[in-house]
């Protein structure tokens, strides 16, 4: 593996950093935001101590695309990925924020996730066979893992203090963050998710489920941080769609599989993955790009 073409961290001297997340660094730039994805990889809430090579590029190239996708659907906090029209302040460190960048505007948050299901799996699929119900919502009885649901589902979550997403109902959201907003909220999800869904199944690719943050600029609901990556998203080529099981995928679950396989009991420290773990992930993610794309990272 050429560990020259990982990046784990960034250094920026003299740009104030504003933020620091498990994947991405954040930097204050004129009013702005620079938003820059490392190629570090987190699973069970744990940033692992290896690198995915091109994890960080894939996230942010597939992210452009989809934000131009969905254009006439809903506005965006993107700005541009052109390091030549970043401040000049930045481009001395083009090696680090090619390809993996984004300048975006500042938005106020929304701290709730948005998660749209059109398959059940993962926690869904463990709530349903435990009580029948996904985030509260009552599915048919006889459901396999991995089938596809009657119409897709709004499933919000929430960070509780330990880090964690913390599944919540509808319910729950419209008391947290007012039953308008809510309610503009879920369907505005389900819209941008039945529309890419639609289009990744033209290109042989099942949108399982995923998530999306919103926020506000200038009173405007915007669409924010990363879209339809395989770090937000379940992708699984159609040809090889079986429910009844868990499914291939283009996204995280190999790792997530891998340290299973070793009984990592997911307290820190965190494993070490293998060479060959870290470069059919990597893999994945490009194919992801590829297949959704028609293009080459």
């Amino acid at each position: 593996m050429n560990c020259e073409s990982i990046i784990l961290h960034t250094e920026l001297p003299g740009i104030e950093r504003h933020a620091q997340g498990k994947v991405r660094d954040v930097y204050s730039v004129d009013g702005r935001l620079l938003i820059v994805a490392t190629d570090r990889i987190s699973a069970f809430d744990y940033i692992l101590p290896t690198g995915i090579p091109d994890k960080g590029k894939v996230l942010t190239q597939l992210s452009i695309f989809w934000f131009d996708f969905l254009r006439e659907v809903t506005p965006t906090h993107f700005v541009t990925a052109n390091v030549d029209d970043y401040p000049a302040s930045l481009r001395r460190f083009r090696d680090q924020l090619e390809g993996r960048s984004m300048l975006v505007k500042r938005a106020q948050m929304v701290e709730i996730e948005c998660v749209a299901r059109g398959y059940l799996s993962g926690s869904g699929w463990k709530e349903y066979k435990a009580q029948g119900t996904v985030c509260g919502i009552r599915l048919p009885a006889g459901l396999r893992e991995s089938d596809r649901l009657p119409e897709p589902i709004f499933t919000p979550a929430t960070k509780a203090q330990s880090g964690h997403d913390e599944n919540i109902s509808f319910e729950a959201m419209c008391a947290l963050a007012g039953a308008e907003l809510s309610t503009r909220l879920r369907d505005l999800t389900l819209e941008i998710y039945s529309r890419a869904a639609a289009y990744a199944e033209t290109r042989g690719v099942i949108i399982a489920d995923t998530k999306f943050e919103f926020g506000f600029i200038d009173g405007a609901l915007v669409l924010g941080d990363e879209v339809l990556t395989p770090d937000s998203s379940r992708f699984w080529p159609a040809e090889s769609y079986q429910p009844g099981g868990p499914q291939y995928s283009y996204d995280k679950q190999y790792v997530r599989d891998y340290l299973e396989s070793i009984r990592w009991n997911k307290q820190p420290p965190a494993p070490t993955l293998p060479d060959e773990v870290a470069r059919k992930t990597s893999d994945k993610y490009r194919q992801a790009y590829q297949v959704l794309t028609g293009k080459a990272l």
